[in-house]
């Protein structure tokens, strides 16, 4: 598998757990019975989605996680962003910065 499938089925999943957490977190303030199920279910399917699609590549478990780590961050931050309205600070900003260059490394170190 090449590498830009890899990222990109990465990035797919990056955006589904981070959806799927949205969703959860939408669920526990929403104002209803009804609505807070469906966003619950959304996300239940959403995270299950996520973990099938990740371990279906044969890719190193180990290898992958320090790269979707660092994915994983900026997508969240995005969300963050954009669902929530949520801008990060000083020191997510920073920690991210190193949750980034470890991933980097990880990836590309050979």
């Amino acid at each position: 598998m090449s590498r830009g499938v890899s990222f990109l089925i990465l990035l797919i999943c990056a955006l589904v757990e981070a959806g799927g957490d949205a969703l959860i977190r939408k669920g526990i303030h929403a104002p209803g019975l009804l609505q807070r199920v469906a966003l619950y279910l959304a996300g239940a399917a959403a995270l299950f989605a996520y973990g099938w699609l990740v371990n279906r590549p044969p890719w190193s478990f180990g290898s992958l996680l320090g790269a979707y780590v660092a994915l994983f961050f900026v997508v969240a931050q995005l969300v963050a962003i954009g669902m929530f309205r949520e801008r990060p600070g000083t020191p997510i900003l920073i920690g991210g910065t190193l949750i980034i260059s470890g991933g980097l490394l990880i990836t590309f170190w050979r």
